[in-house]
């Protein structure tokens, strides 16, 4: 069983704590996590951090120390047992895979990792009575590659209803949206298996903090920059994304969620600043500098979300 740390002094069976309002957040030890475990907190929930097994719990102590009702968990997506019992009692789970730190980036091998930890996930909520709903974390890597081969015309614009093309992503290592996507599809294929209701987020590059030149989902970005379907979400707009759909009982399916789309020479140069030394940004090709127009047209829509989102 997955040790957990209570830290506060709210009983877990406590009536004033119902399932209703009781939801998991697994991986909280995650940019994203963390900072779901805050909103969901200062909204009134009662939250299962559940953390992978390789971050401290010490740590983790501190970061949400202060926080009431909040009940810390290790878990590890690959032990099913460890997700089950941070589930217990729970009405919904936030969820998002992490890359283990022993395998940080993005290669072959983790779409297998990612396939599992999705299976594990989707069955254990199946097997929890009180989880009403899953929102589950993907990419707009699952979207956005097609192959050029395909009968959908270049003109169309990318939605919900777009998935990438596995053997597309295979062919030119495209890893980040081969693991998102398998993983996407095998957790949609189990809730409507097993009659989980599960709304997914299709998310943009993250502009977090510790976003460097290396994070995966850049593979590919010079293409995605020239068919106009580039995209980054705001670190806030995606949390507030996640709880909207959650707490929106017209939800349903899959959210593209960004904020903005790089389609620009302005908008590359300021990604540049960001991801790279200034060096490094001085030598780009000269149709990158700032002063030569261009303008991508924008191939790619997230009107799903944004008219859900009204007035949240």
């Amino acid at each position: 069983m997955a040790p957990s740390v209570e830290v506060d002094d709210a009983s877990s069976s406590s009536s004033s704590s119902s399932s209703w309002k009781r939801v998991c957040v697994m991986d909280a030890g995650g940019c994203l996590g963390s900072a779901l475990v805050d909103s969901l907190h200062q909204r009134g929930y009662f939250v299962h951090a559940a953390i992978n097994a390789h971050v401290k719990m010490q740590s983790m102590e501190k970061t949400f120390g202060e926080k009431k009702k909040v009940k810390l968990f290790h878990t590890d997506p690959l032990d099913y047992h460890s997700i089950v019992e941070a589930l217990q009692g729970c009405c919904g789970l936030f969820y998002s895979f992490e890359t283990p730190p022993d395998q940080p980036s993005y290669d072959e091998n983790m779409a297998e990792m990612e396939v599992r930890a999705a299976h594990n996930v989707l069955e254990a909520c199946a097997q929890t009575d009180t989880i009403n709903k899953v929102v589950f974390t993907s990419s707009a890597t699952a979207v956005i590659w097609s192959n050029p081969t395909d009968s959908t015309p270049s003109s169309s614009d990318f939605d919900e209803r777009n998935w990438s093309d596995v053997n597309f992503c295979k062919k030119f290592k495209l890893w980040h949206g081969l693991s998102k996507t398998l993983a996407e599809r095998t957790a949609w294929a189990l809730a409507m298996d097993r009659e989980v209701n599960m709304v997914s987020i299709n998310a943009g590059l993250l502009l977090s903090p510790d976003l460097t030149i290396a994070n995966p989902y850049l593979k590919g970005a010079a293409k995605m920059y020239e068919e106009g379907v580039f995209v980054t979400v705001d670190h806030q707009f995606l949390v507030d994304s996640h709880i909207c759909v959650f707490e929106e009982v017209s939800a349903y399916g899959r959210y593209l969620c960004f904020n903005h789309v790089i389609n620009c020479n302005e908008d590359v140069m300021k990604l540049a600043h960001i991801l790279l030394p200034p060096e490094d940004v001085t030598s780009l090709p000269p149709s990158m500098i700032v002063g030569e127009s261009r303008m991508v047209p924008e191939r790619i829509s997230n009107k799903k979300l944004n008219k859900l989102m009204v007035g949240f």
